[in-house]
This record gives structure tokens, sequence and C-alpha cells, in this order.
């Protein structure tokens, strides 16, 4: 009996998907929930498993063909509906190839002989022997019948990409589905595989050099790359050219320290006995050279710019992202690990120079706008033509936050697995105030003229990545406690700067979270998502004298710790006294800091 496998739902929005690989052919037995394609939509690239064990029969969607969800993409059985006829095509070249093989070795193996016999008769015949072996090597080598490898599509909205680094060069061995190269979008960093087994004839795109899908990348043929075979018969005429001085030494022996200066090139052997001491350090060389991705790796401006402003030196960090690439912790890290030691030097008596930013290496560029900021702008542009949108602000003490925060964080990073930062206080501050005014919580539909309050608190937590902004959802936050949520925080923001995100962990948001203040900004004015009516902001939080209540009741100035939290809304919706109660709410929960039990204390 034979099961249809069918294109899941892959996302609240997400309506089709693209077949880029088919991981199993017509007639490869596949197991219960074995990979047997990738597909790819707007939002993520993910693998599509087997529903059943069994042989796949039938493939109904070629790669690069675009589906709609639930459209059936193979059919999977015991092998008795394999179809015979894509069997016998498939082997029908195999037989052609080895039919044609020996046609194509016969010049190769009487050029031997040609080579031979001009060698007796005449030099002349020896120049045009050579000649002749070229031109009937060439085809041989199968540099003129090689495999085209393409950008393939990414992503329905992707239409080119940027090589960032390649895993193999001319003349390297590649077999099939093993990574050729490295490719980065604005959605996705990834590998693209070698669609047949051969060696790399040739490389058509540099590295850093942006490309439309479809674009060739590659020529991987059957045989060794034509450079080199040019390479291995150019230094066969040289040696016999380099016969006739070694036979002039030979006339002249009588001055003795002349052989010993011409046996340089053997006086450069024995300088390969002293090799093994050098070898260990080259070795330590490309170890530090590879994760550091400085010299090799692709770097993102976001990272160079960092880098730039930090004074951290690529070349000297270790990568931490995929493929040893520098991330914006690496640079971060770095930057805190330099100016350790400068903070722990004795202060001198020279005068201290004045702290300068260094000068971007994006100054004075130009550079192409990226897919997903092509993407926010529109939404951002839609959001702020779409609603009547304003700010409204509250300063908060967050001193006690702030205590029980460092009382607390070590034993709730063993226990919990997650950093207890400030902004799960905020999230379950924010969520609770959302249930006590939905108002803030809710959507408009201008069409139908409704206005739907949400029974739900999904939270959007905004994520600032390489690649740009991107907002993932803490589903059901209101159902979460406090480590719950500081949970879901640090697990989404990880997937997310990492680029393994699900298209389902990016949708559905009914509210959104910035935390603005972590770049040191006191406060901010940011846009509503479309969809939404509010977004919550959190300032930096700074130390200040501030008049406080004793609990005698008397007046006092005190230093505390203080953040701005504010909050953008659609005034289609949302009042200034809806926002100015729902921010009180929020500030009231921050300052009291009744957090204990949530954190274990």
């Amino acid at each position: 009996m034979s099961e249809n496998v069918q294109l899941p739902a892959l996302g609240e929005s997400v309506t089709e998907g693209t077949v880029t690989r088919w991981l199993k052919s017509v007639g490869d037995t596949v197991e219960v929930d074995e990979p047997l394609l990738e597909v790819s939509t707007d939002k993520v690239d993910t693998e599509v498993p087997s529903p059943v064990a069994g042989v796949v029969e039938q493939i109904l969607a070629e790669e690069d063909e675009t589906v709609e969800v639930g459209a059936v993409l193979a059919v999977i059985g015991d092998g008795s509906g394999s179809g015979s006829s894509d069997g016998g095509s498939q082997e029908a070249p195999a037989e052609e190839s080895a039919e044609s093989a020996p046609a194509e070795e016969s010049p190769a193996e009487s050029a031997p002989a040609a080579e031979e016999s001009p060698a007796e008769s005449a030099p002349a015949a020896e120049e045009s022997a050579p000649a002749e072996t070229e031109e009937s090597s060439q085809p041989a080598s199968g540099g003129g019948e090689g495999t085209e490898v393409t950008l393939p599509a990414l992503g329905e909205s992707v239409t080119e990409g940027t090589v960032t680094r390649w895993l193999k060069a001319v003349g390297d061995s590649i077999e099939v589905d093993e990574p050729l190269l490295e490719v980065s979008t604005d959605k996705v960093d990834t590998e693209v595989p070698s669609p047949v087994a051969g060696t790399v004839q040739e490389i058509k795109v540099e590295e850093d050099e942006t490309v439309e899908v479809g674009a060739v990348l590659a020529i991987v043929g059957s045989g060794a790359a034509p450079a080199a075979e040019k390479s291995e018969k150019k230094p066969e005429p040289e040696p016999e050219k380099k016969a006739e001085p070694k036979a002039e030494p030979e006339k002249k022996p009588e001055p003795k320290p002349e052989p010993e200066k011409k046996p340089e090139p053997a006086a450069e052997k024995p300088a390969e006995k002293p090799a093994p001491e050098k070898k260990p350090e080259p070795k330590a060389e490309p170890a530090a050279e590879k994760p550091a991705g400085g010299r090799g790796s692709y770097l993102t401006p976001l990272v160079r710019k960092l880098a730039a402003e930090k004074g951290v030196d690529v070349d000297t960090v270790q990568g931490t992202g995929v493929g040893g690439r520098i991330r914006k912790e690496d640079i971060l890290a770095a930057a805190e690990k330099a100016s350790a030691p400068a903070a722990s030097a004795p202060a001198s008596s020279e005068p201290k120079k004045p702290t300068v930013p260094e000068v971007s290496p994006l100054r004075g560029t130009t550079e192409k706008m990226s897919r997903l900021r092509k993407v926010v702008a529109e939404r951002m542009h839609e959001a702020l033509h779409t609603q009547a949108q304003l700010t409204t602000a509250v300063e908060v003490d967050v001193t006690k936050v702030a205590k029980l925060r460092q009382r607390a964080k070590a034993d709730f990073k063993a226990r919990e697995g997650a950093n207890l930062t400030f902004l799960p206080f905020y999230t379950q501050a924010a969520v609770e105030a959302l249930k006590a005014f939905p108002k803030v919580n809710a959507s408009i539909d201008t069409d139908k003229g409704e206005i739907t309050y949400h029974g739900s608190e999904n939270v959007g937590i905004a994520v600032d990545t390489e690649r740009g902004l991107v907002v993932p959802v803490i589903k059901n936050a209101g159902d979460l406690n406090l480590a719950g949520i500081a949970r879901q925080i640090g697990d989404l923001a990880a997937r997310t700067r990492d680029n393994k995100i699900g298209p389902d962990d990016l949708s559905g948001a009914t509210f959104t979270i910035t935390n603005t203040g972590s770049g040191g900004a006191l406060w901010d004015t940011p846009i509503v998502p479309v969809g939404q009516v509010a977004i919550l902001g959190t300032g930096t939080i700074t130390k200040k004298p501030v008049v406080i209540t004793t609990a005698d009741g008397e007046e006092t100035i005190a230093i505390r710790q203080m953040a701005m939290l504010f909050l953008s809304y659609d005034h289609r919706l949302v009042d200034g006294a809806d926002a100015a109660r729902f921010l009180t709410a929020v500030k009231n929960r921050i300052e009291e800091g009744a957090f204990e039990s949530e954190v274990g204390l």
C-alpha cells in the first residue's frame, strides 16, 4: 500500500513552499521520520521527513518547483509501484558512459606509443607528440563535459546570495552531496552541496561576490582540472633544459666549492629535515585563523562596524558561529577581555587620551540593501502610514529588582539553565498588565470595522542579529511564570542569532517588547508592528539621586537605579489614559519588587 507525502503547514502565514533539494531518489529506501527532501519558504528552510518507511515510488514535485501547503510531493510504498522507466532511464546513461569510456581512453592509450616512436626518430616529432597528447587528454579529462553547479532557490522571496567561503578548490575531488561552498542570504546561511561526484574543474564566482539564484557557481567534471593538467605537463621540458647546465659542472670540476653551491637544491632538501620543527607552528596558525574568521571567513557589515568601534582585531578573535564565523557576541567578549587589563593597570601620570571611536570601514562605501532590511523597511513604512502612533513614557525605580536579581541570579542559572536578566521581570509585569488592560493587547480590522481583544498574550521579543531585527514570539506568555519566561527568552534569542528559528516562532505576536536600553539608550519611540496596537520599550538603567519617602514618612535623597519605560501605541484604539494606566501598572509591579517566590528566594 502506498502513502502520499504532502507539504506540511510550515507556519501560520505560510501558504506555499519551494522544493530546494531531494535527499532521496525514486527506488531509494527511506525510514520513518528520515529526511526526504528540503523545502524553503519565505521565512525558513527546513527538511520534510517521510511519514512512513518504504521505497520512494514517485516524485511529483521537481526541485525549484513551488507548491502549496497540502500538495502531494512524493509517493512512498513497498517498491512495487516504482516506475521501471525511471530506473531504465537512469541506467542507460551509465551504460552509454561505460561504452564510450573505452573510446575516449583509446587516444590516451595510443598517446604513449606515439611519444615513444618520435622520441627515437627526431626531436621535431617529440614536440608534436606532446601537443597531440595534450589535445587528446583534454576530452578524456571530462573538462568540457562537466556539470554546472548553480545557486539553488533558498526561499520564496530570496533572489540572490553571497558566496562567503569555498570549501573546495580547483582540482579537488568531491562526492555527491558533499558541501562545495557556503552561501549567505538575508535570511539564512547555508552550504551548497555538489550535485555530482568528480573533480572541481572551474570556480566561476569569487568569495564575497553576490549572484542571483540560478547563476553558475562552479563546474564539476569527471576528470582532473584543466589547470592541473597544464601545470603537470609544463615542467616536463624544463628539466630537459636544466640537464644541460648540469653537464657544465662535470666539465669544470676544478673548484670544489662550485659543486657545493650547485647542490643548493640538495641543500634545500636537507632543509626539509628541520621542517618537522616548523610544522607545529603552521599547525597552530591555521587553528587560530579558521575560528577567527577574520582573514578567510565572511564578516557581516554589523560585525565589521562593531569591531572597528571597539578597536578589536578580527584576526585575533575566535569565532563561535557556524563554520567558525565571528559573531557580534565574539567581538563584545574580545573587547571586554581587552579592556580588563587596561582597567586593572595602575594609573599613570600621563594624561588620558580622549575616547574617540575608530572610523568605520563602511564610511564612504555603497552596499546593496539586504532582503531582510527591505522587508523591515516596507513593514515599518506600512505601520506608520496605517496607524495613528504616539509614545508615552514613565520613569521606574528598579533598585529592588536589581538587588533581588543580584542575590538570585547564580542559583537561578544553575536551576533553570537561563540567565536572570531584567527583561523577564519587565515581560512578566507587562503580561500581567495586558490581562487587566486588553485594549493594549488587541488588533483592528478596518475593513470589517472590528476590534479583537486577544484571549492570550503572545509577546514578541525584538532580537538584534547580524542580519537585522528579528522578532520571535513567546506563545501564551500569560501562562508562564518568571522562570518560564526567562527560559523562553534565552532559547528564542539564541536560536534567532544562530539562524535556527522556525516560522512558527516568528508569527502570531499580539504585543511586542523591545529592549532598546541594551544598547545604552535612555528611551526611544519604537514603531508599533502591523497587526498590533502597542509595543513596550525598556531603557538603560542608570544610577541617580532620587527623592524617596522612608518608612517613617520622611523624604530623603538616595542613590537609586532608574530606568525609562515607554509605550508606543495606535491612537485609533488606545487613548493616552489607557497607555498611562498600563504603564503605571507595570511601574508599580517593578518598583514593588515582589518576585522572591518567582526566583526561588
